[in-house]
């Protein structure tokens, strides 16, 4: 069995190989396009940006850098991706990479 740090290398080798294809291919501007209209479809992006409005409300515009208000929203906006929305993504990530013969 590989150890840990030779796993995480080989593991990150692959995130690498994979967002390659992903790139050359187009698909990754697909998958975003696709993940883009599903949020905005779900009420995601509304829902969100009602959020950050909120955030810079509480704290006051002239206290807030752009990248607290990013930190601040993240958790939240990840949390709010609806399981389906993720679901369906990682299956097209899956049937992307079945089709790669060269991964």
């Amino acid at each position: 069995m590989a150890d840990y740090p030779e796993r995480k290398v080989r593991d990150a080798q692959m995130r690498a190989t994979i967002n390659q294809k992903l790139v050359e291919t187009g698909e990754k501007e697909r998958l975003k396009e696709l993940l883009r209209t599903k949020l905005i479809e779900c009420g995601w992006r509304d829902e969100l940006k009602a959020y950050c409005k909120e955030v810079v409300r509480q704290k006051g515009l002239e206290h807030i850098t752009v990248d607290d208000l990013v930190a601040e929203i993240t958790p939240k906006g990840r949390a709010l991706v609806p399981d389906s929305v993720k679901k369906d993504l990682l299956q097209r990530i899956r049937t992307f990479l079945a089709q790669q013969t060269n991964i």
